[in-house]
Protein backbone atom coordinates (compact mmCIF):
# COMPACT_ATOMS: atom_id res chain seq x y z
CA UNK A 1 0.00 0.00 0.00
CA UNK A 2 1.13 3.52 -0.70
CA UNK A 3 2.02 6.09 1.93
CA UNK A 4 -0.31 9.06 2.36
CA UNK A 5 0.54 12.49 3.71
CA UNK A 6 -1.94 14.99 5.12
CA UNK A 7 -2.15 18.53 3.82
CA UNK A 8 -0.58 17.83 0.42
CA UNK A 9 -2.99 19.97 -1.61
CA UNK A 10 -5.14 16.99 -2.58
CA UNK A 11 -8.90 17.45 -2.64
CA UNK A 12 -12.12 15.64 -3.50
CA UNK A 13 -15.73 16.62 -4.12
CA UNK A 14 -18.93 14.98 -2.90
CA UNK A 15 -22.52 15.30 -4.09
CA UNK A 16 -25.42 14.54 -1.73
CA UNK A 17 -29.00 14.76 -3.06
CA UNK A 18 -28.03 17.86 -5.07
CA UNK A 19 -27.45 19.50 -7.55
CA UNK A 20 -29.56 18.45 -10.54
CA UNK A 21 -27.89 15.84 -12.73
CA UNK A 22 -26.75 18.11 -15.60
CA UNK A 23 -24.98 20.34 -13.07
CA UNK A 24 -23.61 17.37 -11.13
CA UNK A 25 -22.08 15.85 -14.25
CA UNK A 26 -20.67 19.19 -15.40
CA UNK A 27 -19.10 19.69 -11.97
CA UNK A 28 -17.70 16.15 -11.92
CA UNK A 29 -16.16 16.69 -15.35
CA UNK A 30 -14.66 20.00 -14.24
CA UNK A 31 -13.29 18.50 -11.02
CA UNK A 32 -11.72 15.71 -13.04
CA UNK A 33 -10.10 18.21 -15.41
CA UNK A 34 -8.85 20.28 -12.46
CA UNK A 35 -7.04 17.30 -10.97
CA UNK A 36 -9.33 16.45 -8.06
CA UNK A 37 -8.29 13.23 -6.35
CA UNK A 38 -11.76 11.76 -5.97
CA UNK A 39 -15.46 12.21 -6.64
CA UNK A 40 -18.00 10.85 -4.16
CA UNK A 41 -21.78 10.51 -4.11
CA UNK A 42 -24.11 10.13 -1.17
CA UNK A 43 -26.57 7.34 -0.67
CA UNK A 44 -28.51 8.93 2.12
CA UNK A 45 -32.08 8.51 3.31
CA UNK A 46 -34.12 7.38 0.27
CA UNK A 47 -33.05 10.19 -2.06
CA UNK A 48 -30.60 8.83 -4.68
CA UNK A 49 -28.79 5.55 -5.05
CA UNK A 50 -25.04 5.70 -5.53
CA UNK A 51 -24.69 3.17 -8.36
CA UNK A 52 -26.63 5.19 -10.93
CA UNK A 53 -24.66 8.31 -10.08
CA UNK A 54 -21.28 6.58 -10.13
CA UNK A 55 -21.93 5.07 -13.54
CA UNK A 56 -22.88 8.45 -14.97
CA UNK A 57 -19.79 10.09 -13.46
CA UNK A 58 -17.56 7.33 -14.81
CA UNK A 59 -18.86 8.07 -18.30
CA UNK A 60 -17.82 11.75 -18.23
CA UNK A 61 -14.48 11.53 -16.36
CA UNK A 62 -11.11 9.98 -17.09
CA UNK A 63 -8.83 10.13 -14.07
CA UNK A 64 -10.50 10.89 -10.69
CA UNK A 65 -11.38 8.04 -8.36
CA UNK A 66 -15.11 7.45 -7.84
CA UNK A 67 -16.88 6.10 -4.75
CA UNK A 68 -20.04 6.12 -2.68
CA UNK A 69 -19.68 8.21 0.43
CA UNK A 70 -21.07 5.89 1.75
CA UNK A 71 -23.31 2.98 0.88
CA UNK A 72 -24.33 0.42 3.49
CA UNK A 73 -23.34 -3.18 4.15
CA UNK A 74 -26.86 -4.51 4.68
CA UNK A 75 -29.07 -3.79 1.68
CA UNK A 76 -26.79 -5.36 -0.94
CA UNK A 77 -25.19 -8.74 -0.14
CA UNK A 78 -21.42 -8.82 -0.58
CA UNK A 79 -21.58 -10.84 -3.85
CA UNK A 80 -23.99 -8.31 -5.38
CA UNK A 81 -21.74 -5.47 -4.26
CA UNK A 82 -18.76 -7.26 -5.80
CA UNK A 83 -20.64 -7.63 -9.09
CA UNK A 84 -21.53 -3.93 -8.99
CA UNK A 85 -17.93 -2.84 -8.42
CA UNK A 86 -16.63 -5.23 -11.07
CA UNK A 87 -19.09 -3.68 -13.54
CA UNK A 88 -18.09 -0.13 -12.62
CA UNK A 89 -14.43 -1.13 -12.85
CA UNK A 90 -15.10 -1.98 -16.50
CA UNK A 91 -16.39 1.55 -17.00
CA UNK A 92 -13.63 3.28 -15.02
CA UNK A 93 -10.69 0.84 -14.82
CA UNK A 94 -8.65 1.23 -11.65
CA UNK A 95 -10.67 4.24 -10.49
CA UNK A 96 -13.38 2.74 -8.29
CA UNK A 97 -13.37 2.70 -4.50
CA UNK A 98 -15.97 1.41 -2.06
CA UNK A 99 -17.02 3.66 0.80
CA UNK A 100 -19.19 1.54 3.05
CA UNK A 101 -20.75 1.90 6.47
CA UNK A 102 -22.97 0.07 8.93
CA UNK A 103 -26.11 2.13 8.12
CA UNK A 104 -28.23 3.96 10.68
CA UNK A 105 -31.48 3.82 12.55
CA UNK A 106 -34.36 4.19 12.10
CA UNK A 107 -33.90 3.81 8.35
CA UNK A 108 -32.51 0.26 8.57
CA UNK A 109 -35.42 -1.09 10.60
CA UNK A 110 -37.94 0.84 8.51
CA UNK A 111 -36.88 -1.17 5.45
CA UNK A 112 -36.91 -4.46 7.36
CA UNK A 113 -33.20 -4.85 8.19
CA UNK A 114 -32.27 -6.29 11.58
CA UNK A 115 -29.04 -4.37 12.04
CA UNK A 116 -27.05 -6.43 14.57
CA UNK A 117 -23.41 -6.36 15.65
CA UNK A 118 -22.39 -3.83 12.99
CA UNK A 119 -18.65 -4.19 13.51
CA UNK A 120 -18.76 -7.97 13.18
CA UNK A 121 -21.04 -7.78 10.16
CA UNK A 122 -19.01 -5.23 8.21
CA UNK A 123 -15.74 -7.02 8.94
CA UNK A 124 -17.18 -10.27 7.57
CA UNK A 125 -18.74 -8.44 4.64
CA UNK A 126 -15.47 -6.81 3.59
CA UNK A 127 -13.61 -10.13 3.79
CA UNK A 128 -16.08 -11.78 1.43
CA UNK A 129 -16.09 -8.75 -0.89
CA UNK A 130 -12.28 -8.67 -1.10
CA UNK A 131 -12.05 -12.39 -1.82
CA UNK A 132 -14.63 -12.18 -4.58
CA UNK A 133 -12.83 -9.21 -6.16
CA UNK A 134 -9.67 -11.33 -6.07
CA UNK A 135 -11.67 -13.85 -8.17
CA UNK A 136 -11.60 -16.52 -5.50
CA UNK A 137 -14.31 -19.14 -5.32
CA UNK A 138 -15.76 -18.36 -1.89
CA UNK A 139 -17.53 -20.36 0.75
CA UNK A 140 -17.79 -18.38 3.95
CA UNK A 141 -19.91 -18.87 7.05
CA UNK A 142 -19.44 -16.10 9.55
CA UNK A 143 -21.68 -15.01 12.36
CA UNK A 144 -23.72 -12.73 10.11
CA UNK A 145 -22.45 -13.14 6.54
CA UNK A 146 -22.88 -16.42 4.67
CA UNK A 147 -21.80 -17.32 1.13
CA UNK A 148 -21.82 -20.74 -0.50
CA UNK A 149 -19.61 -21.69 -3.44
CA UNK A 150 -19.65 -18.37 -5.31
CA UNK A 151 -17.30 -16.55 -7.64
CA UNK A 152 -17.63 -13.57 -9.95
CA UNK A 153 -18.47 -14.56 -13.50
CA UNK A 154 -17.43 -11.21 -15.04
CA UNK A 155 -18.62 -10.04 -18.43
CA UNK A 156 -18.13 -12.19 -21.52
CA UNK A 157 -14.63 -11.86 -22.98
CA UNK A 158 -13.38 -9.90 -19.97
CA UNK A 159 -9.98 -11.22 -18.83
CA UNK A 160 -10.10 -12.85 -15.42
CA UNK A 161 -7.68 -10.48 -13.74
CA UNK A 162 -8.11 -9.97 -9.97
CA UNK A 163 -9.24 -6.50 -8.96
CA UNK A 164 -8.34 -4.56 -5.85
CA UNK A 165 -11.07 -2.06 -5.00
CA UNK A 166 -9.94 0.05 -2.03
CA UNK A 167 -12.47 -0.19 0.79
CA UNK A 168 -12.96 2.81 3.07
CA UNK A 169 -15.14 2.36 6.12
CA UNK A 170 -17.59 5.12 6.95
CA UNK A 171 -16.70 5.00 10.62
CA UNK A 172 -17.85 7.41 13.31
CA UNK A 173 -17.73 5.58 16.65
CA UNK A 174 -14.51 4.78 18.50
CA UNK A 175 -14.71 0.98 18.07
CA UNK A 176 -15.19 1.16 14.31
CA UNK A 177 -12.44 3.77 13.92
CA UNK A 178 -10.00 1.60 15.86
CA UNK A 179 -10.91 -1.61 14.04
CA UNK A 180 -11.17 -0.33 10.45
CA UNK A 181 -7.40 -0.42 9.68
CA UNK A 182 -7.41 -4.11 10.61
CA UNK A 183 -9.63 -5.16 7.69
CA UNK A 184 -9.98 -2.23 5.28
CA UNK A 185 -7.82 0.16 3.28
CA UNK A 186 -8.93 3.15 5.28
CA UNK A 187 -11.66 5.31 6.73
CA UNK A 188 -13.88 7.98 5.22
CA UNK A 189 -14.20 10.44 8.10
CA UNK A 190 -17.78 11.53 8.62
CA UNK A 191 -19.14 14.99 7.97
CA UNK A 192 -21.12 17.13 10.40
CA UNK A 193 -18.30 16.55 12.86
CA UNK A 194 -15.78 19.02 14.29
CA UNK A 195 -12.03 19.37 13.75
CA UNK A 196 -11.50 18.27 17.37
CA UNK A 197 -13.39 15.09 16.53
CA UNK A 198 -11.13 14.61 13.51
CA UNK A 199 -8.00 14.81 15.67
CA UNK A 200 -9.39 12.18 18.04
CA UNK A 201 -10.59 9.96 15.17
CA UNK A 202 -7.21 10.00 13.42
CA UNK A 203 -5.49 9.08 16.69
CA UNK A 204 -7.82 6.09 17.04
CA UNK A 205 -7.20 5.03 13.43
CA UNK A 206 -3.44 5.19 13.91
CA UNK A 207 -3.63 3.25 17.17
CA UNK A 208 -5.71 0.55 15.50
CA UNK A 209 -3.19 0.23 12.69
CA UNK A 210 -0.25 -0.04 15.07
CA UNK A 211 -2.05 -2.71 17.08
CA UNK A 212 -1.94 -5.08 14.11
CA UNK A 213 1.53 -4.07 12.95
CA UNK A 214 0.37 -1.91 10.08
CA UNK A 215 2.08 1.34 9.14
CA UNK A 216 -0.49 4.03 10.09
CA UNK A 217 0.62 6.12 7.12
CA UNK A 218 -0.84 3.51 4.78
CA UNK A 219 -4.37 3.99 6.16
CA UNK A 220 -6.34 6.26 3.83
CA UNK A 221 -8.39 8.82 5.82
CA UNK A 222 -9.90 11.70 3.83
CA UNK A 223 -12.79 13.67 5.32
CA UNK A 224 -16.11 14.71 3.86
CA UNK A 225 -16.98 18.24 5.02
CA UNK A 226 -20.38 19.90 4.70
CA UNK A 227 -19.85 22.94 2.48
CA UNK A 228 -22.30 25.76 1.77
CA UNK A 229 -20.67 28.55 -0.23
CA UNK A 230 -22.06 31.95 -1.12
CA UNK A 231 -20.73 35.49 -1.33
CA UNK A 232 -23.40 36.16 1.29
CA UNK A 233 -21.85 34.17 4.12
CA UNK A 234 -24.94 34.41 6.32
CA UNK A 235 -27.09 32.86 3.61
CA UNK A 236 -24.59 30.00 3.26
CA UNK A 237 -24.67 29.37 7.00
CA UNK A 238 -28.46 29.21 6.92
CA UNK A 239 -28.28 26.46 4.28
CA UNK A 240 -25.82 24.49 6.41
CA UNK A 241 -27.94 25.06 9.49
CA UNK A 242 -30.84 23.17 7.92
CA UNK A 243 -28.74 20.17 6.88
CA UNK A 244 -26.80 20.13 10.15
CA UNK A 245 -30.00 20.21 12.20
CA UNK A 246 -31.42 17.33 10.19
CA UNK A 247 -28.31 15.17 10.70
CA UNK A 248 -27.86 15.95 14.38
CA UNK A 249 -31.54 15.30 15.03
CA UNK A 250 -31.74 12.10 12.97
CA UNK A 251 -28.35 10.58 13.68
CA UNK A 252 -27.49 11.63 17.25
CA UNK A 253 -24.27 9.59 17.33
CA UNK A 254 -22.69 12.17 15.02
CA UNK A 255 -23.20 15.08 17.42
CA UNK A 256 -22.35 13.03 20.47
CA UNK A 257 -19.07 11.94 18.86
CA UNK A 258 -18.08 15.60 18.51
CA UNK A 259 -18.83 16.42 22.13
CA UNK A 260 -22.32 17.87 22.00
CA UNK A 261 -24.26 17.14 25.16
CA UNK A 262 -26.73 14.29 25.20
CA UNK A 263 -29.44 16.67 26.45
CA UNK A 264 -28.87 19.07 23.54
CA UNK A 265 -28.96 16.29 20.95
CA UNK A 266 -32.06 14.78 22.55
CA UNK A 267 -33.87 18.13 22.42
CA UNK A 268 -33.01 18.48 18.73
CA UNK A 269 -34.44 15.02 18.11
CA UNK A 270 -37.58 15.73 20.12
CA UNK A 271 -38.27 19.02 18.35
CA UNK A 272 -37.85 17.33 14.95
CA UNK A 273 -40.04 14.41 15.89
CA UNK A 274 -37.69 11.73 14.58
CA UNK A 275 -37.28 10.68 10.97
CA UNK A 276 -38.98 11.67 8.80
CA UNK A 277 -39.45 14.95 10.71
CA UNK A 278 -42.91 16.00 11.86
CA UNK A 279 -44.47 18.91 9.94
CA UNK A 280 -42.63 22.00 11.15
CA UNK A 281 -40.27 19.88 13.25
CA UNK A 282 -37.13 20.75 11.33
CA UNK A 283 -37.81 24.47 11.66
CA UNK A 284 -38.40 24.12 15.41
CA UNK A 285 -35.12 22.29 15.85
CA UNK A 286 -33.15 24.74 13.71
CA UNK A 287 -33.78 27.42 16.29
CA UNK A 288 -31.37 25.56 18.59
CA UNK A 289 -28.49 25.55 16.07
CA UNK A 290 -26.74 28.91 16.13
CA UNK A 291 -23.85 30.16 13.96
CA UNK A 292 -21.29 28.94 16.48
CA UNK A 293 -22.45 25.35 16.01
CA UNK A 294 -22.66 25.77 12.23
CA UNK A 295 -19.08 27.06 12.07
CA UNK A 296 -17.87 24.27 14.37
CA UNK A 297 -19.33 21.47 12.25
CA UNK A 298 -19.25 22.74 8.64
CA UNK A 299 -17.33 24.77 6.09
CA UNK A 300 -19.84 27.53 5.42
CA UNK A 301 -19.71 31.10 4.19
CA UNK A 302 -17.74 32.93 1.54
CA UNK A 303 -15.18 31.03 -0.57
CA UNK A 304 -12.36 32.18 1.71
CA UNK A 305 -14.29 31.15 4.82
CA UNK A 306 -15.01 27.70 3.37
CA UNK A 307 -11.37 27.11 2.44
CA UNK A 308 -10.20 28.25 5.86
CA UNK A 309 -12.63 25.89 7.56
CA UNK A 310 -11.48 22.96 5.39
CA UNK A 311 -7.87 23.68 6.34
CA UNK A 312 -8.80 23.31 10.01
CA UNK A 313 -9.85 19.70 9.34
CA UNK A 314 -6.61 18.99 7.48
CA UNK A 315 -4.61 20.62 10.27
CA UNK A 316 -6.45 18.28 12.68
CA UNK A 317 -5.23 15.26 10.73
CA UNK A 318 -7.61 14.61 7.80
CA UNK A 319 -5.68 13.31 4.81
CA UNK A 320 -7.46 15.68 2.46
CA UNK A 321 -10.84 17.49 2.38
CA UNK A 322 -13.88 16.41 0.40
CA UNK A 323 -16.38 19.29 0.39
CA UNK A 324 -20.00 18.11 0.25
CA UNK A 325 -22.02 20.46 -1.96
CA UNK A 326 -24.92 21.91 0.04
CA UNK A 327 -25.57 25.00 -2.14
CA UNK A 328 -26.46 23.59 -5.57
CA UNK A 329 -26.51 27.01 -7.25
CA UNK A 330 -22.82 27.51 -6.37
CA UNK A 331 -21.67 23.99 -7.26
CA UNK A 332 -19.26 25.15 -9.94
CA UNK A 333 -17.93 27.88 -7.66
CA UNK A 334 -17.15 25.25 -5.01
CA UNK A 335 -15.20 23.24 -7.58
CA UNK A 336 -13.28 26.31 -8.69
CA UNK A 337 -12.51 27.45 -5.14
CA UNK A 338 -11.24 24.05 -3.98
CA UNK A 339 -9.23 23.46 -7.15
CA UNK A 340 -6.59 25.70 -5.59
CA UNK A 341 -6.79 24.17 -2.10
CA UNK A 342 -3.40 23.96 -0.37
Amino acid sequence: MSTHQSGSGRVGICFPDRPDFPTLLAAAKQADAKGFESIWVFETRLARDWVSQAGAIAAVTTRAKIAPGVTNSWSRPAPIMAMTLATLDEMAPGRMMLGIGAWWEPLASKVGVDRRKPLTQIREYVEVFDRLMALERVTYHGELVHVDDLELDLAEDRPRIPMHIPVLIGATGPKMLHAAPQFADGVLLNFMTSPSYTADAVARIRAGAKEVGRDPNTVVHPQIIACAMDEDGDRARDVSREMLTMYLGQQPHIGLASGLSADYVAELHDRMGGWPPEPGGLQRAMALVDDTVVDQFTASGTPDECLAAARRYVDAGAEYPIPVVLTPETTMEIVEAFADFT
